[in-house]
């Protein structure tokens, strides 16, 4: 039988870690999020800021070529390491060594990218966030998950979810056939809806904050860098998972009087993610 926590307040502050005032960018984390393709280098983008905004101290992006000078210009806090190919990610290999990495946001599923992805799942064995076509191109060869670690992230919105459980016929059907997918893989699944929710086994916990302005291209790209961060930032992969889901959450409620909904696009919720972590710790203080 599963259990039902809320993710709200007051779990979060029983988590959420404040940054050390005599810390550096050294030992802030160094995340790495892969991903990108031609047409699709904006969603690194937005996963590599939301990264760096959600306090990782290093962040390096790993992209196709033709993503170079794009992101350069738009993040110049990034560093970047850009794939033999000009298009896709072919072949993933880095020196660096990263806390925790985030891939999947505008890989596109050419056989060049599944075989990176296969490889890279083989040979790298780093904390992580999966998330868009890398999810996309493990339900279509579902035996990558034997290279996947236990307590992964994996973070699906509804389609992509479908291609990895199969379809159901209510919402109990599709969170019991989502905690038995998590259970089998042992993966954290970050649940992307309305509510979002974590399964984490039989423990599901069901986020608190969050409106419909979160519907819109990129908030899952920023979601990935998000949660990423907080790993990088040595957060266990269910705590990460869960402040991430609801600094997200939060960031549209706090804009939600400026924006409106319509207007609210991914770049307001990196925007707000300062005021949503004020906010935490103005709330742990008064605790």
């Amino acid at each position: 039988m599963s259990i039902l926590i809320p993710i709200n307040h007051s779990e979060i502050l029983k988590i959420y870690k404040e940054t050390d005032q005599f810390t550096h960018k050294g030992i802030q984390g160094h995340a790495m999020i892969i991903g990108g393709s031609y047409g699709k280098i904006g969603s690194i983008s937005l996963a590599s800021k939301a990264c760096l905004k959600t306090g990782c101290g290093l962040v390096t992006v790993f992209i196709p070529k033709c993503g170079y000078t794009s992101i350069q210009t738009s993040n110049p806090e990034v560093m970047v390491l850009t794939d033999e190919d000009e298009e896709v990610i072919s072949e993933i290999h880095f020196e660096i060594k990263p806390q925790a990495v985030g891939i999947g946001p505008g890989l596109g599923q050419s056989d060049k990218s599944h075989n990176a992805l296969q490889l890279f799942l083989k040979t790298y064995k780093i904390p992580m966030v999966i998330d868009a076509d890398a999810l996309n191109i493990i339900s279509k060869f579902k035996k990558l998950l034997i290279h996947v670690e236990p307590k992964t992230i994996i973070t699906p919105h509804p389609k992509e979810l479908q291609l990895l459980i199969g379809s159901w016929i209510s919402e109990k059907d599709k969170l019991n056939k989502s905690i038995s997918f998590s259970k089998e893989h042992q993966l954290i699944i970050v649940m992307k809806g309305s509510p979002s929710r974590v399964i984490d086994g039989e423990t599901v916990y069901e986020n608190t904050t969050g409106n419909a302005a979160l519907a819109t291209a990129g908030s899952g790209d920023v979601l990935t860098g998000m949660i990423t961060s907080l790993l990088a930032q040595l957060y266990s992969p269910l705590h990460a998972a869960l402040i991430g889901v609801y600094l997200h959450g939060l960031t549209a409620d706090i804009a939600l009087p400026e924006t409106g909904c319509q207007s609210f696009i991914a770049s307001d919720i990196i925007a707000h993610i300062g005021k949503a972590f004020l906010s935490l710790e103005k709330e742990q203080k008064i605790n």
